[in-house]
């Protein structure tokens, strides 16, 4: 950037957000497939992580913050967009949004912000997703094993210019599978705590180990992005996000609309603006992190076509409250047949429709396989043999694979959605109201339902050319 030039830009830039100091850097560090209550912040028993236990003391945990697609892509698409998944049009995995969608580099660069991306990155076309590549961390999920990381490209872009500021992503692959980095000897098998919604099985404990040791090993690199952005000497005017993204690859978590697939981690750090140990109630989406950035940054994101809005007052300890729902759809695509999902949650209740309950749900890599046909996993066979003498691994089998048109949970009081509510007269009216607020946002979303949710609708989107286009 020329000296005229970076003139010009700081003049526009100020008169526009204040003056450079008071608008802080931004640091997003993303896990991978990481269920939020198996951390110990949200009151996970097993899993040991000091350096998220420790931001967590450093900044405020929300209790209740979600995605609104339990799948990679369609999740990440949504966090950088602050749109759900048929606005910018990334409603299945693998898959692209709108050429025309426009995403965090785009509304912070017209902030004066330079935003950069390293590890995963899961999201096209890249003209909708222009961040800057960082080296330093591995992009592949699947590899195994995961390439060892250096902080130093990171460290080199917060520092390259300290007159603009940064938005830095920071996409960690674990602990997604394959379960191979860390120490699973940590995490004995007898001596694991499963949670009520897993089978209890040899080789589910055996793999629950390992999916623990990435956790362990996550942490860990959590503390080195912390430790180098500590070197620079800007953490104190870097607001730093944490999150889980959707749960592990086991039943009922991850490719589902239950909590706990769509519940997600979230710490916020801000020195000095951010309330240190706090936690709070306030009810909050993915699609609502960029306009807050936007707003911290001095942007009014009321101008833009934004499915989320900013929980700035929140932040600031201004407000106990955000939105009244949170929203979520599933259809299954590529992962295995078609099998459309909605949901929305007021915090305490869920309700969700499956939209082909006389449909079988299959999940490919979870049952055991992968796209090439060869062997993933082999707890899911033993979660099946254990129907024949053990009644709770058989409600759990059946649970995923047979669902009713229409569940309701009072997830408040049974956190793993284990009780089906939907056909008790007593929350009938609760049923009702949370039924009538889905097919409000359906409609308000464009959302076709099933003709959205096929193989075909995915390959359009792949080619570019969306079946069904966004209100």
């Amino acid at each position: 950037m020329t000296r005229v030039f970076r003139i010009v830009w700081a003049v526009a830039v100020i008169g526009q957000t204040g003056s450079a100091a008071e608008r802080p850097n931004f640091l997003i560090i993303l896990a991978d497939d990481c269920t939020y209550n198996d951390l110990p912040i949200y009151g996970g028993q097993n899993a040991r992580t000091p350096n998220i236990d420790r931001l967590a003391g450093q900044g405020t945990v929300f209790n209740r913050a979600y995605l609104c697609e339990a799948m990679c892509q369609p999740a990440r698409a949504a966090l950088y967009s602050g749109q759900f998944p048929m606005r910018n049009g990334c409603a299945w995995n693998h898959s692209a949004s709108f050429s025309t969608t426009q995403s965090m580099p785009h509304y912070l660069r017209s902030l004066g912000y330079r935003s950069g991306l390293a590890g995963k990155v899961h999201v096209q076309p890249d003209k909708a997703f222009p961040f800057e590549r960082i080296d330093g961390f591995d992009p592949n999920c699947v590899r195994n094993p995961t390439r060892l990381h250096d902080v130093a490209p990171i460290r080199g872009f917060m520092t390259r210019d300290r007159e603009q500021p940064f938005c830095l992503v920071v996409a960690l692959v674990e602990p997604h599978v394959p379960w191979v980095m860390g120490d699973p000897s940590q995490y004995p098998p007898e001596k694991i705590k499963l949670p009520k919604n897993i089978a209890d099985t040899p080789p589910t404990r055996s793999d629950f180990g390992r999916y623990l040791a990435e956790i362990t090993y996550m942490d860990g690199q959590v503390g080195d992005i912390l430790e180098a952005l500590e070197e620079t000497g800007q953490a104190g005017n870097t607001l730093v996000v944490f999150s889980s993204e959707q749960g592990a690859q086991f039943p009922g978590c991850k490719w589902t609309n239950w909590d706990t697939g769509l519940h997600t981690a979230l710490i916020v750090r801000w020195p000095g603006k951010v309330a240190a140990g706090g936690r709070t109630d306030a009810m909050i989406q993915w699609v609502d992190v960029l306009p807050t950035l936007i707003e911290v940054a001095g942007g009014d994101p009321s101008r833009h076509t934004f499915d989320g809005t900013s929980f700035l007052s929140v932040l600031l300890g201004k407000t106990t409250s955000h939105r009244k729902y949170a929203y979520g759809v599933h259809n299954n695509v590529p992962e295995g047949p078609s099998y459309p999902i909605r949901t929305v949650s007021d915090g305490r209740y869920r309700y969700i429709r499956n939209l082909r309950p006389d449909e079988i749900y299959i999940e490919k890599h979870l049952m055991g396989f992968s796209g090439d046909g060869s062997l993933n996993s082999l707890y899911w066979a033993t979660w099946v043999a254990d129907t024949w003498t053990n009644p709770h691994t058989y409600m759990l089998v059946k649970r995923y694979m047979r669902r009713p048109a229409e569940q309701l949970y009072h997830t408040a009081a049974d956190p793993y959605e284990l009780n089906d509510l939907a056909d008790d007269q007593a929350s009938a009216r609760i049923k009702a109201r949370l039924s009538a607020e889905l097919d409000r946002w359906l409609a308000s979303q464009g959302d076709p339902g099933v003709p959205q949710d096929t193989h075909e609708a995915l390959k359009a989107a792949r080619d570019g050319k969306h079946l069904h286009s966004p209100k």
